[in-house]
């Protein structure tokens, strides 16, 4: 596509450069072959796959398959930090079909990102114009299989007639490809073997709970983290609800997420995390792919991992973009380390009682207006500012949504800055202003 440049969306996204990896995928998108790309979570997949399908736009429109809600919009957001102008939105179940279908309307998207049921529902009611995608990825391929989205896949390609170029992205190497997606020879990269570079930058640690209940032990463990981000992993959902009911009673700011739960419930629980309003995220597996929060300090497994390849995702949380992290796992007394993660050092000490820690220095606004309303970040930052009297380094992260906006503005400026836009407006719009519980 004309006028969008490599150099100019790696300024955007504050990236120096591109790694091997892209580099690689990027060349080969040139020529005519499909392709399958294997590396390692958190190595940069979604922006080797979002460039190429950028450039190849001005042969038509782009379709972006992924097994979950969270993932479409982690690529979407990516997609809108390129800043190439290009429309493009997300489109997933747990909301109406008929407001995306008015979005559509009004935006026209060249790049749509959704889940095979809501694209298979947008397709069969004609809201998208299936000849013009002429671009087909399928991020997180072997998940999707997983998740059993061969038949929504398989009837979603069908009804695609203009097809030429199909990119699929995995962490793992699935075996084969089913022929609903291709019959055609698809050209293979695999970087799965820099997981070993990976491994190299993270510090490995076990953690001896003389007790089977191990929640005592994680708390002391977090309390000698201190304020670090850390990413704990679980094996059910009762067990995230169990151990986050535990840690909020003993004062730790943390967060849940599994799939039982609401989806704004989950949406609000990552966005503290994200923005640093909560230091502590408790997960099942659901959180080991697809959520790509920067700066995470520390994988925490509270729960073995069932195998190898989820010990490999639950690690890839951290240590990203070429940055360090450690990966902590907990050992009860009948408990041993798996022969997949014999890589770990010797026994990490945990202090008799060590401090807990601080509540973090952000904490998250809602406010109850957002894109449909006309409201952007410009305008939030303009009215906490100048109503509200905050200083420009005390305001964080903000994202503005169809309905709402979340903002995370500094702990200690949480009362004064409630009171002062209590009543107030929005570009004359009165509007409820509170603390997102």
């Amino acid at each position: 596509m004309s006028g969008i440049d490599i150099k100019e969306i790696l300024l955007n996204l504050g990236i120096e450069h591109l790694t091997v990896m892209q580099q690689t995928f990027i060349e080969e998108s040139k020529k005519e072959h499909d392709i399958v790309l294997l590396s390692p979570t958190g190595s940069g997949k979604t922006l080797a796959y979002l460039i190429p399908l950028v450039l190849g736009l001005s042969e038509g429109g782009a379709l972006v398959l992924v097994p979950s809600r969270e993932l479409a919009l982690q690529i979407e957001q990516v997609f809108k930090a390129m800043r190439t102008g290009v429309p493009v939105m997300s489109c997933y179940g747990g909301r109406p079909a008929m407001d995306e279908h008015r979005v559509m309307k009004g935006l026209n998207p060249r790049v749509v990102i959704g889940t095979p049921g809501r694209i298979n529902d947008h397709l069969s009611k004609g809201n998208l114009e299936a000849s013009e995608i002429r671009t087909l990825v399928i991020d997180e391929f072997d998940k999707c299989l997983e998740f059993g989205f061969q038949d929504e896949m398989s009837q979603v390609i069908g009804r695609l007639p203009s097809l030429s170029r199909r990119y699929l992205l995995s962490a793992t190497d699935a075996p084969s490809i089913p022929d609903f997606v291709s019959n055609k020879n698809f050209l293979k990269l695999n970087f799965l073997n820099a997981d070993a570079q990976k491994r190299e930058q993270l510090d490995f640690h076990v953690v001896r709970s003389a007790e089977k209940d191990k929640l005592d032990t994680l708390f002391r463990l977090l309390c000698q983290l201190g304020d670090a981000k850390s990413l704990i992993f679980v094996n059910y959902r009762e067990s995230v609800e169990r151990v986050y009911g535990y840690l909020h009673k003993k004062g730790v700011a943390c967060g849940m997420f599994h799939g039982g739960m609401e989806q704004k419930d989950r949406e609000r629980a990552l966005y503290k995390f994200a923005n640093g309003s909560s230091n502590v995220f408790i997960s099942t597996d659901l959180a080991s792919r697809g959520l790509d929060i920067s700066s995470i300090d520390n994988v925490i497994h509270y729960h073995l991992p069932l195998n190898e390849e989820a010990y490999i995702h639950r690690n890839g949380r951290t240590a990203r973009w070429d940055a360090e992290g450690h990966v902590f796992i907990i050992l009860g007394p009948e408990e041993w380390l798996p022969d997949y993660a014999q890589q770990l050092s010797t026994d990490y000490e945990l202090q008799d009682k060590p401090p807990v820690p601080s509540a973090p220095q952000w904490v998250t606004l809602y406010i109850g207006k957002g894109k449909r309303d006309k409201i952007n970040k410009v305008d939030i930052m303009g009215f906490l500012t100048k109503v509200g009297g905050l200083g420009r380094e005390d305001v964080g992260r903000i994202d503005v949504k169809e309905h709402y906006a979340f903002v995370a503005i500094r702990r200690g400026m949480l009362d004064r800055t409630l009171s002062a836009v209590k009543g107030q407006k929005i570009k004359g719009i009165k509007t409820i202003v509170e603390k997102l519980k």
